[in-house]
């Protein structure tokens, strides 16, 4: 079977999915604000676009617990942040040069 090239080399998905009954969610995290960061630091180091990388909001990816959440894909790694530095280094280590961000991983047992 011939290997085809994604669209994308990579995605990122940022959980913004926001729970109405007061449950911990990663919306009341700053989660948006995350996803903002990630977009404009990867726009100004010119990162976007078809055959490199997307910026994408997703719901609920259904680890709360380890929130804010976001996952990168194909690789399908899972960080949980706190902070711009937090995204910023996302961005620069595993976005940019493709360098896991080990002390951001979201602990593979960490669900809902």
């Amino acid at each position: 079977m011939a290997e085809t090239k994604s669209y994308y080399e990579r995605h990122i998905f940022f959980c913004l999915n926001e729970r109405a009954n007061g449950e911990d969610c990663c919306a009341r995290h700053r989660a948006q604000a995350a996803f903002d960061r990630c977009k404009s630091q990867a726009k100004s180091l010119g990162l976007l676009g078809p055959g490199r990388l997307r910026v994408n909001k997703a719901g609920c990816l259904d680890r709360c617990a380890g929130g804010p959440i976001a996952v990168v894909y194909p690789e399908a790694v899972w960080y949980s942040y706190v902070d711009e530095s937090d995204i910023d280094e996302i961005v620069q280590s595993h976005l940019r040069d493709g360098v896991v961000v080990e002390r951001l991983l979201t602990p593979p047992d960490v669900g809902r």
